[in-house]
């Protein structure tokens, strides 16, 4: 049962997660996470992650990463290009404005920073590679996620009325991501091996950040979550059909270009993956109008989550 705990900690946590705000009759638990997503606790949670997330990288994986061309490319095709194609292909059929927005924010996200690593390692894949692709993309982020969200938004749903910023959102991403990335990655290196001791402990505390995010939209959203009903089925099954169709690239590519285990992991897992602390931030300065936008982003990092801790067991045999 412990190993099973270990093993499975952050799915439990999660389920535990969700279930619990949910389930809170009071409603006392969902009162705190809006209070504390109203008074800037998605901020606060979100610089401290990147920055933690910096003390856990290493300058050093750059170079490793750039001797796996084929697959860093293959990896940001998927992120940057596979991912906004499929929500543009998904969103045709028709759908809620408020869930096509909220796949238009997911898709547009860069991967994640802890998770994506996490499971790479335990499917027997590159490490190393993982988290060159997670530093090259977020930093990439600041630039494509203005364009390809314009992109996207007027171009699936024209007569949404937001206000593009491109210049204020590369400054959000900036401060909230790359800033504190690179501030961790400093004291890391200020540090030395002084903080190797500490790792194990950050990653359990950076993903118990990932799960405060995640109570605190799950409480913002409590009502439209609680009476959607039908409206919620959609949002699962949504999540899955866009994530497995992005799976489904990652094999393809990955096969097609010869990439096989050991080198096919990060790319699959860091290629799918889309981190939840951004797209939070993004739809709550642009598209708070849209609060079932914000229950897809959080929903979907539940689902995806799930189907790829279940890839990990299958790529591990």
């Amino acid at each position: 049962m412990s190993k099973f705990f270990k093993r499975y900690w952050f799915l439990i946590g999660l389920l535990g997660v969700f279930v619990l705000t949910l389930a809170d009759s009071s409603g006392s638990t969902s009162n705190l996470g809006r209070w504390l997503k109203n008074h800037y606790g998605p901020e606060t949670v979100i610089i401290t992650i990147f920055f933690l997330s910096g003390l856990l990288l290493d300058s050093h994986h750059i170079k490793g990463g750039l001797s796996d061309f084929n697959g860093t490319f293959l990896a940001l095709l998927l992120i940057f290009v596979a991912a906004p194609a499929v929500a543009a292909l998904i969103a045709s059929v028709g759908l809620n404005r408020g869930l096509v927005i909220g796949l238009i924010i997911v898709a547009v996200m860069p991967t994640t920073l802890s998770s994506g690593v996490v499971m790479t390692a335990a499917a027997g894949g590159n490490m190393a590679h993982a988290l060159f692709i997670t530093i090259l993309s977020n930093a990439l982020a600041i630039v494509t996620i203005p364009v390809t969200l314009a992109v996207l938004v007027h171009g699936i749903a024209p007569t949404t009325a937001v206000d593009i910023d491109a210049g204020r959102i590369m400054f959000t991403l900036g401060c909230y991501v790359i800033l504190p990335l690179f501030s961790g990655m400093s004291v890391k290196r200020f540090a030395g091996n002084r903080l190797n001791r500490f790792v194990p402990k950050v990653q359990i505390f950076n993903q118990c950040l990932v799960l405060a995010m995640i109570w605190m939209g799950i409480s913002q959203t409590r009502p439209v979550i609680m009476d959607g009903g039908r409206m919620m089925i959609q949002i699962v099954v949504l999540s899955f059909v866009f994530h497995a169709m992005i799976l489904a690239a990652a094999f393809l590519l990955t096969r097609l270009f010869g990439l096989g285990k050991g080198r096919r992991e990060s790319v699959i897992f860091m290629g799918g993956q889309k981190t939840l602390p951004l797209s939070i931030i993004i739809q709550v300065s642009l598209f708070p109008q849209y609060g079932l936008a914000l229950v897809f982003c959080v929903i979907h990092h539940v689902v995806h989550l799930m189907m790829d801790s279940y890839l990990v067991g299958r790529l591990r045999k």
